[in-house]
């Protein structure tokens, strides 16, 4: 091959003479050594015939293109060295043509090109990387001149293939929105900083957006070289976590802040009247029997009724009130400004009145009542205890309030006193003693006989609590039970009775003082009930004190049956297994005819309320035969409770009452006492 010039053989870099299709016509020893590894190059060969065979075919088609169109040639390709280094050569040629300006061939140039194109390649790979995870990635030079957009950027911006990012003036924009945002000591930090925050952007789309930018300011001798951004669009991720935060804070049903936001609410505001004369009032509303609005027209129309209730508090309240739906059928409304005992009592009045009465809902007419508890925020409630402890103890005097409105007949507020705050006082203190009684020995039975009313034989006994409190004397259950369902100690305490019934009636056969058809009755509460052992449990123990299931009876009332309906499948279990079960209190409940039916029960105890008139004016007569007659049709044997008198007897028995029960026959005794009685 003859060398290109003779005046240029000890040249480093490569130089080659090629025909328009190009093959090689002459070129240096650089370029042989370059290209053949030294090995010789033949005239007429391409460039690249050492090359990587995918290469060789790129080169191929990337010079075909060039020159057919009479352009400059680029070419790179990889070539295996002796050493077994690969190594990137880079191919620049230009045509050169005849007097009439056609292509005769081509000069050029070759050289290494390892690094630079390792780089790009690098840098392309990273890219790609980048552009997977959805990232946009934009450069700005010192100016601030974007000089890299990645393919994210681009769709982020709306810029298609044929626009120069560059001159995109959403670009420019996004640049200015972070140098707005960016802190004074990165801007003038004298080397290289980070920052990462978020800004606001509008898209191509004309819809705002919020932008995560991660952001470095390189800087060589204090002075800013480049800015490199990463941009995220986290858009729908603010928008999700805000209707996150939103659903945690407010209810689903009604939209109407929650419990936990409440309790935020009024601590602020309780923090904002320290050291001022402003008070805050909690008003707590309770709607009246909606158990009863569900079990008649179904829970969608009861979740409609509560809608409609939200929306007449709302109308009801002033603007600066803040509404809440706490629970189920409870409702909390946030007073502040100017506030005491007078202006609480009015507003609460107003609310009241605003709600009670007949409400349209699903085309069905509801009378609807409620139950308002008051509480107001002394002067110098923030001395003792932080906003927070405040708001809870504001929030559990009016819930304490409202419970005193139910209890004196309903439909009224109640405005929470300083009587009321040590019944409250008094109710914690013996909630918290009633923890220890069972293990400090001070709770024992006492046992009432139930007789037949034709034989007067003792059919069995109703186990009754009493609480030997050391202060107080003897407590009886309505003074204490409801603490115990309230604080979750009426598992154990239940479960004592319930043994302890058990031995002393096993105890009372085992003498012979009672037959086998003797049956000990236990009351039990819908806490109990609810509990995924209780079954299990009672069980056990009759197994225990090897008394058969026939010989205990489960003493419930109709609020325990309508609970829930857990309470109703635990009973109908045990039933199963040969358990009696007695419907108590019958005659008292709103809808005791529908509980008498689904129930199931084998004993039915008419109520004292109704059974204590009887023989006195005879006018109960009729309605406690029909209750007597309806109870055997559903093969029930019947209880007539608060039995005093001989005359009540009489007639009970007339009516043909099965048992009786009461302080005629035997006021409750201890086991030791009743068991002398029994052998009477």
């Amino acid at each position: 091959m003859e060398p290109i010039d003779d005046e240029l053989p000890t040249l480093s870099i490569g130089l080659f003479r090629a025909t328009p299709d190009g093959r090689v016509r002459d070129a240096n020893p650089a370029f042989t050594q370059l290209v053949a590894a030294g090995s010789g190059l033949v005239s007429g060969n391409s460039p690249w015939v050492n090359a990587d065979p995918g290469d060789r075919a790129i080169a191929e088609s990337v010079w075909r293109d060039a020159a057919g169109a009479g352009r400059a040639v680029c070419v790179e390709f990889r070539v295996w060295q002796p050493d077994g280094r690969t190594v990137w050569v880079r191919l620049d040629a230009g045509p050169q043509r005849d007097a009439a300006g056609a292509v005769v061939g081509y000069a050029g140039t070759g050289v290494e090109a390892s690094k630079t194109v390792g780089d790009r390649l690098l840098l392309d790979r990273l890219v790609g990387v980048m552009d997977i995870t959805g990232n946009a990635v934009i450069v700005f030079d010192r100016e601030g001149a974007p000089v890299f957009t990645n393919r994210a950027a681009r769709e982020l911006f709306g810029i298609d293939e044929s626009t120069d990012p560059t001159r995109d003036p959403a670009v420019h924009g996004l640049m200015q929105l972070i140098r707005d945002q960016l802190p004074r000591e990165i801007v003038q930090a004298s080397s290289t900083t980070t920052w990462n925050g978020e800004v606001g952007f509008r898209g191509p789309d004309g819809l705002e957006r919020t932008l995560d930018v991660d952001l470095v300011l390189r800087r060589e001798d204090a002075v800013v070289d480049y800015w490199g951004c990463v941009v995220r669009d986290v858009t729908a991720t603010k928008q999700l976590q805000s209707e996150l935060i939103r659903q945690a804070n407010h209810d689903g049903l009604t939209g109407l802040p929650n419990r936990l936001l409440l309790l935020r609410t009024a601590t602020d505001a309780l923090e904002h009247t320290r050291g001022s004369r402003h008070r805050v009032a909690l008003l707590f509303l309770d709607v009246d029997r909606l158990k009863d609005v569900n079990d008649a027209v179904g829970h969608d129309t009861g979740d409609a009724l509560l809608a409609q209730v939200a929306a007449r508090i709302s109308a009801a309240t002033r603007p600066s009130d803040v509404v809440a739906r706490i629970s189920g059928d409870e409702f909390v409304v946030l007073c502040t400004g100017e506030m005491d005992e007078h202006a609480a009592f009015e507003l609460a009045e107003r609310v009241r009145q605003a709600i009670t009465g007949r409400l349209m809902v699903n085309g069905i007419e509801i009378d609807l009542t409620v139950s308002v508890g008051i509480a107001v925020s002394s002067i110098n409630e923030l001395d003792s205890e932080s906003a927070h402890e405040a708001a809870l103890a504001l929030l559990h005097n009016s819930d304490f309030a409202m419970y005193v409105a139910k209890r004196r007949g309903r439909s009224r507020c109640e405005l929470y006193t300083e009587a009321m705050r040590a019944e409250s006082r008094e109710r914690k203190v013996l909630s918290g003693q009633l923890e220890q009684a069972l293990a400090g020995g001070q709770l024992r039975l006492a046992y009432q006989p139930i007789l037949s009313a034709l034989s007067g034989r003792v059919m069995g006994a109703e186990a009754l609590l009493r609480w030997d409190h050391p202060d107080h004397g003897t407590l009886m259950p309505a003074q204490f039970v409801h603490l115990a369902e309230e604080s979750g100690a009426i598992a154990p305490i239940g479960d004592w009775v319930l043994r302890q019934a058990f031995q002393d009636s096993r105890a009372w056969q085992d003498a012979g003082l009672v037959d086998r058809a003797f049956s000990v009755h236990v009351n039990v509460s819908g806490r109990q009930l609810a509990e995924g052992t209780f079954v299990e449990r009672i069980l056990a123990n009759i197994r225990q004190s090897e008394l058969s299931p026939h010989q205990v009876t489960l003493d419930f009332d109709e609020a325990t049956l309508n609970d829930n309906a857990t309470n109703l499948r635990s009973l109908q279990a045990l039933r199963r297994f040969g358990v009696q079960l007695a419907l108590d209190g019958f005659g008292t409940g709103a809808s005791s005819l529908t509980a008498l039916r689904s129930c199931g029960a084998d004993v039915l105890k008419l109520d004292g309320t109704i059974a204590r008139t009887i023989g006195v004016t005879g006018d109960d007569d009729p309605i406690v035969r029909a209750i007597i007659q309806l109870a055997h049709a559903l093969d029930m044997q019947v209880v007539a409770e608060w039995v005093t008198s001989a005359d009540q007897l009489h007639r009970l028995r007339a009516l043909g009452c099965d048992m009786v029960q009461g302080y005629l026959l035997g006021a409750p005794a201890g086991a030791d006492a009743f068991a002398t009685r029994a052998t009477r």
